[in-house]
C-alpha cells in the first residue's frame, strides 16, 4: 500500500479508500446488493490486511446502518487509531429540522448520531455530502468549525458541488477564521471528466486533495458493456453511466486490459491515480478481488500511447451528481 497526504494537510491516507456504501443492514437501502454484517466481515478482513486504512462512509448510508457496521468492524479487525474514518452530512435522514442540511442544527445533530453510531469520540474527516442552497455557508462553515474545536472531527471536507460554490465556502471559512476544506469528494472516472474544467484547477491552487466517488463508474468501466450486474440494475446512481457514447471508452479500457493481461478495474483506476490532485480514489467493494484490482492499480503505470487512447472518445457531458 502507498500513503499520501491529503492535499497539503498532514492527515496521511492510504490511496485507496474503502467505500462503505456497499455495507448495510438487509432490507436497508441498497437494491439487494449492499452487503450485511457478516458478508462485509472479509471484506473489512482483506481491507486491514491490505493496509486499507481510509475508510469512508455517511449517515446517509443504509439509514445509519452502514455506520454501525463500520463502527463495529473497527472494533473486531483493527483499532481506532489506525483507521482514518470520514462520513458525512447533509441528505434526509430524519423528518425534524435537524434530519436533513447543513444548518447549524442539522450539523450539530448529525455529528453526534454519526459518533453514536459508529462506537467513537471522534471522526478524522467529517466532510457535507453536497452544497446546501437553503442555508448561508457563512452558518455552515461556523458550526463545522465549532465540531472541529469540539474534539469531535479532525478536518473537515466537501463532496460534489459546482467549484464556485466550493469557492465561495473556501473563502467564508477565511474570512470568518474558521476551519477550512482540505478534502472534496468529487465523481470522476474516464466516463465523468467535467471536473478537469475547473474543480481539478482551484483544488490544485488551493492545496485541497481529491478523493474521487465511482471511479469506475459504478463497475460500468469494469466489464464489458452491456454487462450488467445487481448493483448497477439497482442503484440509481449507476443509471447515468447507461449512454451508448460511452461505450468506446469502455471498449478501450477492455482493449488495453486485454493487452496487459489485467482486469477491466486496474486500468481504469490506474488512469485515475495519474491525476495528481487525486489522493486516493474511494471504492466501494462487494467482492473480495474488488480491493485486490484497487490495490493492484497502484503499480501499473500506463503509457502515453494508452492514455491517448482512453481519452479520446470522450465527449463533453453535463456534469452529474451535485445534488
Amino acid at each position: 500500500m502507498e500513503y499520501t497526504n491529503l492535499g497539503t494537510s498532514g492527515l496521511k491516507v492510504s490511496r485507496v479508500a474503502l467505500g462503505c456504501m456497499s455495507f448495510g443492514g438487509s432490507g436497508d437501502v441498497g437494491g439487494g446488493w449492499s452487503l450485511d454484517e457478516d458478508a462485509a466481515e472479509p471484506i473489512f478482513r482483506q481491507a486491514v490486511d491490505l493496509g486499507i486504512t481510509f475508510w469512508d462512509t455517511a449517515n446517509v448510508y443504509s439509514s445509519g446502518s452502514s455506520e454501525e457496521i463500520t463502527g463495529r468492524a473497527i472494533g473486531k479487525y483493527t483499532s481506532r487509531e489506525d483507521v482514518v474514518l470520514a462520513t458525512k452530512v447533509f441528505f434526509p435522514v430524519g423528518d425534524g429540522p435537524g434530519g436533513r442540511g447543513l444548518s447549524r442544527r442539522a450539523i450539530m445533530e448529525q455529528i453526534d448520531a454519526s459518533l453514536t453510531r459508529l462506537g467513537t469520540d471522534y471522526v478524522d474527516l467529517y466532510q457535507i455530502h453536497r452544497f446546501d442552497p437553503d442555508t448561508p455557508v457563512e452558518e455552515t462553515m461556523e458550526a463545522l468549525h465549532d465540531v472541529v474545536k469540539a474534539g469531535k472531527a479532525r478536518y473537515l471536507g466537501a463532496s460534489s458541488m459546482w467549484a464556485w460554490q466550493f469557492a465561495t465556502m473556501q473563502h467564508a471559512a477565511d474570512l470568518g477564521g474558521w476551519t477550512r476544506f482540505i478534502s472534496m469528494q468529487n465523481q470522476y472516472s474516464l466516463l465523468q471528466r467535467e471536473e478537469e474544467r475547473e474543480m481539478f484547477g482551484l483544488l490544485a491552487h488551493q492545496g485541497v486533495g481529491s478523493i474521487p466517488w465511482s471511479p469506475l463508474a459504478k463497475g460500468r468501466l469494469a466489464r464489458p458493456w452491456g454487462q450488467t450486474t445487481q448493483r448497477s440494475e439497482n442503484d440509481p446512481m449507476g443509471k447515468r453511466y447507461v449512454d451508448e457514447a460511452n461505450a468506446p471508452i469502455v471498449g478501450a479500457v477492455g482493449r488495453i486490459a486485454e493487452g496487459r493481461g489485467l482486469p477491466m478495474a486496474q486500468v481504469a483506476l490506474a488512469w485515475v491515480l495519474r491525476n495528481p490532485v487525486v489522493a486516493a480514489p474511494i471504492v466501494g467493494p462487494t467482492k473480495e478481488h474488488h480491493l485486490a484490482d484497487a490495490v493492484a492499480s497502484l503499480d501499473l503505470e500506463l503509457t502515453d500511447d494508452e492514455v491517448a487512447e482512453l481519452e479520446a472518445p470522450y465527449t463533453p457531458r453535463r456534469p452529474s451528481g451535485y445534488s
